[in-house]
């Protein structure tokens, strides 16, 4: 049997994959406008659009907030506004340069900054070309990674896991292909998932704030579903860096490898760009989110759309590394594809897809009930974590009890409901919380549902 306790601790442990390796990519840092790869006419109407909702800017605050270089790019396109009579300078304070200076923008420029806003609503750090974004995935590919049976016995030491299933998990990893987690829910497929998730999470890359392709902007950071990484030396720390001499190109954002996951709210629209008709600019799907990284697709099987159509979208994806997203313009993009897909459910496989669809799936792996020595080690565990006293005369009352003779299968989400209900009962009587029948009865009784 292969189960794991869920919501057990998960600290942070010194594998060989939670050692931070030197980067594979590092953003070139920019000098000139023409580094960016944006038409200096889209970054100027930007700016205008930024100061529009803004207001008095200095030329510092606005390199930061379209996180470009002050000297040699955001000087020029400040100039060129001036001259164009669209930005004027409302005060200055002698010896700080240009950058201190304090701009506004004029009647002129608020009239092009509204067709700036009929086009595009964006208004943030300015976007990075697409193939560069591509370039970056593969020198930043998560192919790279590669964990062996020693890194997944301490990276799963929170779990109790059987040999059969870390043997099974570790090719599957290796494989950066797609995992298919099945079995009876309450077993932990979830945790075991995200615990895959934790391993990498020291293992950072960039991304960019958002692309550019043709005119069009798509969204890609998420400060919901990505977690900024700490590096000091590279990351922006206020204008200063953005003044002169920045040593990356501060359009990015250095984020830990993603893990996203999304459940029955998945929809076939959300695996294709999010055209935003309010705001004119999209936002990248799930997937696109998830490069270098983990999706997890969990409950499968129980979102709005049919598991065989849900699947016939990945298969592309899945063989070919590559996935194709569609503007409204009619464009089609091919972007990498560089996920590892984890499927979970607690639906019968065949249920879900035919044959031919599971031999797409390539590592398929099922998470089964707690045996009863696995799950005595568990509610040990979890007894200890919740304060709650331990007995093995009190597990065996509960086991021979509400298990044997009522024919219930135990889970490994049990101990900790248990345990929780446990609790509840000791204070509603004052005792200590403990695995005595006394406390065992009524918990269980208020537990388990007769079906």
């Amino acid at each position: 049997m292969a189960t794991v306790a869920p919501n057990q601790p998960q600290t942070q442990t010194s594998v060989t994959t939670r050692q931070e390796a030197p980067a594979a990519f590092v953003p070139p840092p920019i000098s000139r406008i023409e580094d960016t790869g944006i038409p200096a006419l889209w970054l100027q109407d930007l700016i205008l659009k930024i100061m529009y909702f803004q207001g008095y800017m200095s030329g510092f605050k606005i390199a930061e907030e379209i996180a470009l270089p002050f000297t040699g790019v955001v000087d020029i396109l400040m100039e060129t506004l001036k001259r164009d009579k669209l930005v004027e300078v409302r005060s200055s304070q002698v010896g700080l340069g240009e950058g201190a200076y304090l701009f506004a923008i004029t009647g002129t420029g608020i009239n092009r900054a509204r067709e700036a806003l009929d086009r595009c609503q964006y208004a943030g750090p300015a976007p990075v070309q697409l193939q560069y974004y591509v370039e970056a995935c593969r020198k930043q590919t998560r192919r790279r990674i590669q964990v062996t049976s020693a890194m997944l016995q301490e990276g799963f030491s929170s779990l109790v896991l059987s040999e059969r299933i870390i043997s099974q998990l570790g090719p599957a990893i290796n494989s950066n292909t797609s995992i298919f987690l099945y079995g009876p829910p309450g077993n932990g497929k979830t945790s075991i998932a995200k615990l895959i998730g934790e391993m990498l999470f020291n293992q950072s890359i960039y991304i960019p704030f958002s692309i550019y392709v043709d005119g069009q902007v798509i969204k890609l950071y998420d400060a919901v579903n990505h977690r900024l990484a700490s590096r000091e030396e590279v990351t922006p720390a206020g204008t200063g860096t953005l003044r002169a001499g920045m040593r990356r190109d501060p359009r990015w954002v250095y984020i830990q490898r993603p893990f996203i996951m999304t459940g029955g709210e998945l929809t076939l629209d959300g695996l294709d760009l999010v055209f935003d008709d309010t705001l004119k600019f999209y936002e990248a799907p799930f997937q696109v989110k998830a490069n270098g990284g983990i999706l997890l697709i969990d409950d499968f099987g129980r979102q709005q759309v049919k598991p065989r159509d849900l699947l016939n979208r990945w298969i592309v994806p899945l063989e070919n590394r590559i996935d194709y997203l569609n503007l409204h313009t009619g464009r089609k993009l091919e972007v990498p594809f560089d996920v590892l897909v984890i499927f979970s459910t607690n639906l019968p496989p065949r249920e879900l897809v035919d044959e031919a669809f599971l031999r797409r799936l390539r590592h398929k792996i099922e998470v089964r009930n707690p045996s009863y020595d696995e799950y005595r080690e568990i509610f040990k565990r979890v007894a200890a974590t919740k304060n709650v006293k331990y007995t093995d005369p009190g597990l065996a009352y509960l086991l021979q009890e509400w298990y044997i003779k009522r024919k219930r299968l135990p889970r490994a989400s049990h101990p900790r409901d248990l345990c929780d209900q446990i609790i509840d009962y000791a204070r509603f009587t004052n005792q200590e919380p403990s695995l005595t029948k006394e406390l065992i009865d009524p918990a269980a009784e208020s537990y388990f549902v007769e079906v």
